[in-house]
């Protein structure tokens, strides 16, 4: 029987998750190992394999192998090639500042150091037509260059290319056959749409990591084959969907914030398969905690994300902080509060958790491994919200006392406050900051999260989540099954998806019908032969369509889905009502819309629903209670069970619900039942 195998590298677990053609489902957690995550990979499949003896149909993963080269300056040495007058573009940027106030704020480094941007002689306008011809001189003068500095990727971005890729291509083909060796990302290939400094950055980020995500992607590819798997391996991409090793490889560009995406994705599918029209994800793990909202079963994407700006809340007019990526994207928003983010007091004695998280190693103070600073983890775990006895089955062994001294000598001892009263405020410190998050995604993007329900997965996300709700008024809670490996039962769910974009700048007034339709057929053609190339028969392709727009003056768009049957004559009243559901307001109808772009994704349907009707709950030996802490009446003798005694029996918190992979906290005033899927549903009493 062939199962379908789901991989998740977090900060301090590496995830996996088989799915058995009958619906059964298996999971494992195992360290994750820095030092070469394939390692922890390798050594948790075989763990599994062997328990299972199954031949593999799929491998799906998840990796930030992509983000980390360029967050620890690991990328490959890059040159830029770019229009005579452009090399600069880097530094410049869009001019947004994301602090206005702070004076040592620096830009981050470019990518690409500046006698590595070289320029050819060549200009276009922008409809393509040809102002200044391709220099052959400069050409070759570039590739000389290139030549000396033993450049191991070159990304090639020339002034509205995306209008006339001609000398783009020129370029490219005379670097290839000079430097057979060398790594090329083109930019009408990359990101065929206007604004310079977007498609310059996006196209430098593909080349920054192109040879490191190649390099990993195909060892990785080599050693499941080595363990006797043959089965394709699928890498997530930022906006949701799968894609092949071979697109991963060739525009790792789709792949840079693959690791949060497949939550979001396996939420998605979850709210369909429960008619939940309105869900707002948050997935709290090791080191940062997520947020993000779907609509009728649609995940609310973003049209860029920056990459290295730190962790943040998800504001759109708080950017310029990182590495901009001008490609469809889940909109996340993310803030430095996990189980492994540090708790201390900053240098004028207030309370401080995260960013810094302690990771897998050391990891917090209660794993034993030389952490010396407290952490969430271990606040969770001196209050009695964790088992003592230890994390993932008792995999991990826990030390409370040495977690409640490090409480004691860093926090309450300064803080003139007893041990309890220190970890309950800071975990109470963390959820104000994760709630940030979720009014990143909501309130900012003009929803109310009282009308959502929260979905919270992630090692620790069900210890926070009904607090959290209460605070934001969220009456529902819905913590799935799994919920501790559920980004990697999330690529179980996922569709092999492309997206293709084209810019096309008009008036919706005088809009050149014929060239929008034309248009849209040459991205439906692309669309198509990408998912035929993988494997996908016409009738399980699916399309769809959408427009990228903005009021006539505004410096920003906004995306519009349009019909199947192509661009439709009422366009300027859906824009204005997608304007007033994402800003609250829309201008008069006499206002002009201008359309910037348009893009179809691509997927590619299963054969068969990749979601099991229901996921049975797991069984592991759970204490009949456990002596815990709450504000109002300090400590008490809390009754623990596993996620299958709320089948027969719903309870009343407080209450802790243990599993395998994580540990979900019922306050009191608070019920929980269990649903048919296998859900836990938390409900506040009115």
């Amino acid at each position: 029987m062939a199962q379908r195998i789901g991989i998740d590298i977090g900060g301090t677990f590496t995830d996996i998750v088989t799915i058995a053609a009958d619906g059964q489902v298996s999971t494992h957690k195992i360290a994750s190992t820095p030092q070469d995550y394939g390692d922890g990979i390798i050594a948790g499949l075989r763990t599994l394999l062997a328990v299972q003896g199954e031949t593999v149909a799929e491998v799906l993963h998840g990796t930030t192998i992509g983000s980390n080269a360029i967050l620890e300056g690991k990328g490959a040495r890059t040159a830029l090639i770019t229009t005579k007058g452009f090399r600069d573009i880097l530094e410049i940027r869009d001019l947004r500042m994301p602090v206005l106030y702070d004076l040592h704020w620096t830009k981050p480094r470019a990518l690409v150091e500046r006698r590595l941007r070289l320029e050819v002689i060549e200009k276009l306008r922008p409809d393509g037509s040809i102002a200044t011809p391709l220099d052959a001189a400069s050409v070759a003068a570039a590739i000389d260059m290139l030549r000396r500095e033993d450049v191991q990727s070159v990304a090639i971005c020339l002034l509205h290319s995306y209008a006339n890729p001609a000398h783009e291509r020129a370029v490219a083909d005379a670097v290839r056959a000079a430097l057979p060796g060398v790594a090329i990302s083109v930019s009408h290939e990359i990101l065929p749409e206007i604004k310079e400094y977007p498609r310059t950055s996006t196209t430098v980020i593909n080349a920054y990591v192109q040879p490191v995500v190649r390099a990993y992607v195909t060892s990785l590819a080599a050693r499941l084959r080595e363990l006797g798997i043959a089965a394709p391996l699928q890498l997530m991409q930022s906006n949701g969907g799968l894609a092949s090793v071979e697109f991963a490889a060739a525009a790792p560009v789709h792949i840079i914030e693959s690791g949060p995406a497949a939550g979001v994705v396996g939420s998605a599918a979850l709210a369909v398969k429960l008619d939940e029209p309105r869900v707002i994800t948050f997935d709290m793990g090791g080191t940062t905690a997520k947020a993000g909202l779907i609509e009728n079963g649609e995940v609310l994407r973003s049209e860029a994300l920056e990459v290295g700006s730190g962790v943040m809340a998800g504001s759109r007019l708080l950017v310029g902080a990182g590495y901009l990526l001008k490609l469809p994207a889940i909109d996340l928003a993310e803030v430095g509060a996990g189980g492994g983010s540090i708790c201390r007091l900053d240098a004028g004695g207030a309370p401080k958790v995260g960013p810094d998280s302690a990771g897998a190693e050391p990891g917090p103070v209660c794993y034993g491994r030389g952490g010396t600073e407290p952490t969430i983890t271990d606040c969770n775990l001196v209050l009695g919200y964790l088992d003592p006895a230890g994390l993932v089955g008792g995999m991990v062994k826990l030390d409370a006392d040495a977690a409640r001294q490090a409480i004691a000598r860093s926090l309450a001892g300064p803080l003139r406050r007893s041990v309890e009263e220190a970890a309950h405020g800071m975990l109470r410190l963390a959820s104000a900051s994760m709630m940030r998050a979720i009014r990143a995604v909501s309130v900012e993007r003009g929803r109310d999260p009282r009308q959502f329900a929260l979905l919270a997965f992630g090692g620790n996300g069900p210890l926070f989540a009904a607090a959290i709700a209460a605070e934001l008024g969220i009456a529902r809670v819905i913590v799935p099954p799994l919920p501790g490996v559920f980004s990697a039962f999330g690529l179980l769910v996922a569709d092999t998806e492309h997206h293709a974009t084209r810019s096309l700048r008009m008036r919706i007034d005088e809009a050149d019908h014929a060239r929008i339709a034309a248009v849209l057929r040459e991205l439906t053609e692309v669309g198509t032969e990408r998912l035929t190339r993988d494997g996908f028969p016409p009738e399980r392709h699916q399309l769809r369509l959408a427009a990228q727009a903005r009021y006539v003056g505004q410096s920003s768009e906004i995306e519009v889905r349009l019909p199947d049957e192509g661009f439709p004559p009422d366009f300027a009243e859906r824009f204005g009502q997608a304007h007033e559901r994402n800003y609250g307001f829309r201008a008069p109808a006499d206002e002009p819309v201008e359309l910037i772009g348009l893009s179809v994704i691509a997927r590619g349907m299963p054969e068969w629903p990749r979601l099991p009707d229901a996921i049975p709950p797991g069984s592991i030996p759970v204490p009949a209670s456990r002596r815990t802490w709450f504000p109002d009446i300090g400590w008490a003798d809390t009754p623990v069970i596993g996620r299958a005694a709320l089948a027969t029996q719903p309870r009343n918190g407080p209450l802790i619900v243990q599993e395998y992979d994580a540990t979900c906290l019922v306050p009191m005033g608070v019920g929980a039942t269990l649903d048919a899927f296998g859900n836990i549903r938390l409900t506040r009493a009115v």
